[in-house]
């Protein structure tokens, strides 16, 4: 071969080589580009089947759901860090847990997050941050359980609240608080099953008890002194039967007040002495309904709250109204507003076939019509079996059983939700809290003229009374009123310029002032701490009136919409 031809075969040659390393490159780069698409795919495939699986099943934990979404997928998956891992990062500095705000549905989640630390010589250490997508973009579904453990309300010695909290140079003028009464035996009972066993005798040694309930129950010996109007004299200061009668407080109940009461003495008593040892009757206002278990709540309340309990300074005022509406009650608009929320509810229960389902499965138990359970409002005996651990009743065909009560109880939160969303109940709220609200904003204008009675009201009430109520102040989000709920209304004086007064709202502890409609936003927009009182005024003697298209209650109360 000549050596043109040599030159020539190695060019070829060369030139083969270069387009074969080339081939191999790209077709490499096309392989890898492949396997990285697959990989995105089987990831995000992963992440829908884990959302999937979550709202499927929303008690499953997160571990749980990587588990069950990798099985599904035939896919091997490892969590981020073992135990004993997330364990060294608990106790590690760089570290620090951070707890998502608190829903209705739980405590939040606990997550881990890198804190910057200062270098020795007092430089900030650069903080690379890996950022995750978080699977959860909706907020998460309630807890039927939970609620229900929530709405009992066992007592807890070391339940506090933010009650009496203000900034320096701020007095505390005056304290108006609602309760709702302790916990209850049923009042209604489910046809042919047997009554939870509950004894509604107070006996100090059985647990739930009190430090104070043995001098409580000595202390109804005295009980000659004090006055009690109307109906209330016909009332049993404290509940003593073995078998419980329908609606009567039960000892839990009485502990429930005792607590609150203590919680509150620490707070207005001892720290702002807002009554002395010495306190005159005019300063205290009580009213109550008609019921054992609100005269008995307010009573237990007030033993461990005033400095000195003196049946001769007590003076409760009978309240025939359990929305507290007094000699303002004729309002014919919030009667229709009334009946539109019961069509409202009713129409939202015939749509739920789980629910009609497992009415359907209970009164087959029972042993009578479907009809007749779901009139018997099963829902209210079923609690309290749950809240005092009781079993579910049982018939020679089955027993009622947790799914049972889990689905009446879903369906109560949905309820609640749909409620705040259609506004029927919000127009009932403002109608029937307006007599109560202008009862306390003229109390509070009073003392903060100058006047020293009644500085500290008592309303002890019903879940009726303090569900409406919460509504009608615009905080949307509050859960339902549970055994021994409370609302406190505070009014405070700024001591450098008494002129300006100021209001706090708070609801079983929980400072939930910057939610009402008329201090929504407040801190943002203003230097002042504290919500003024004059926002409080004109909400409830002007602007709670604006979406019926009227600027007074009567009016309000008779105009006819369409």
């Amino acid at each position: 071969m000549g050596s043109w031809g040599r030159v020539s075969w190695r060019s070829s040659h060369n030139g083969s080589v270069k387009m074969c390393v080339t081939m191999f490159f790209r077709s490499r780069f096309l392989f890898l580009l492949a396997v990285a698409a697959l990989l995105a795919v089987l990831s995000l495939s992963l992440q829908f089947s884990m959302m999937q699986q979550k709202i499927l099943d929303p008690s499953m934990s997160l571990s749980q759901v990587v588990k069950a979404a990798s099985a599904r997928r035939g896919v091997s998956v490892r969590p981020a860090g073992d135990r004993r891992a997330r364990e060294r990062r608990v106790g590690d500095p760089r570290w620090r847990v951070q707890e998502t705000p608190k829903s209705r549905s739980g405590p939040g989640a606990v997550h881990l997050i890198p804190v910057t630390q200062p270098k020795e010589d007092g430089m900030v250490a650069k903080n690379r941050k890996r950022i995750l997508v978080d699977l959860y973009t909706a907020p998460p579904r309630l807890d039927p359980i939970y609620e229900a453990y929530l709405y009992c309300n066992v007592p807890n010695k070391t339940d506090h609240g933010l009650e009496g909290h203000a900034p320096p140079d701020y007095k505390l003028l005056s304290v108006h608080v609602m309760i709702r009464h302790g916990d209850r035996y049923p009042l209604y009972a489910i046809p042919k099953t047997k009554p939870p066993s509950v004894d509604c005798t107070l006996i100090p040694s059985r647990e739930p008890s009190h430090r104070l309930l043995e001098n409580f129950i000595k202390n109804r010996n005295n009980a000659a002194k004090g006055q009690l109007d109307g109906p209330l004299n016909n009332i049993a200061l404290l509940p003593s039967h073995t078998v419980c009668e329908m609606g009567e407080l039960t000892q839990t109940g009485v502990i429930q007040h005792l607590l609150n009461g203590d919680h509150l003495r620490d707070t207005y008593i001892k720290k702002h002495k807002l009554l002395s040892d010495n306190w005159a009757m005019k300063q205290l206002y009580v009213e109550s309904t008609g019921k054992s278990r609100t005269l008995q709540s307010g009573l237990a309340l007030l033993y461990s709250l005033l400095p000195k309990f003196d049946w001769g300074k007590i003076h409760i005022r009978y309240q025939w109204s359990t929305i507290f509406c007094s000699n303002n009650c004729d309002c014919p608009m919030r009667n229709h507003y009334l009946e539109e929320e019961q069509r409202r509810q009713y129409n939202l229960r015939v749509k739920n076939s789980l629910l009609e389902q497992t009415y359907i499965d209970m009164a087959k138990i029972v042993g009578i019509p479907t009809r007749q359970l779901r009139a018997a409002n099963p829902i209210d005996s079923l609690l309290c079996h749950f809240c005092h651990n009781v079993s579910f009743p049982c018939t020679e065909h089955g027993c009622i059983n947790l799914n049972h009560f889990k689905v009446i109880k879903a369906h109560q939160l949905e309820d609640e939700g749909d409620r705040q969303r259609k506004k029927l109940y919000y127009k009932y709220a403002l109608l029937a809290t307006h007599p109560i609200l202008n009862q306390t904003v003229t109390r509070m204008q009073r003392i903060a003229q100058g006047r020293k009675d009644e500085i500290f009201a008592l309303y002890s009430a019903h879940d009726v009374t303090v569900a409406p109520l919460l509504s009608a102040l615009g905080i949307t989000d509050a859960s339902f009123p549970r055994f021994g709920a409370r609302i406190v209304f505070e009014i405070w004086q700024n001591e450098k310029d008494k002129k300006n007064n100021f209001i706090r709202i708070l609801y079983n502890g929980d400072d939930v002032t910057p939610r009402t409609s008329f201090c929504y936003g407040h801190k943002t927009h203003s230097k002042q701490l504290l919500c003024p009182f004059e926002n409080f005024l004109n909400f409830v003697r002007k602007d709670m009136f604006a979406i019926f298209n009227s600027t007074n209650y009567y009016d309000a109360c008779h105009r006819r919409m369409f």
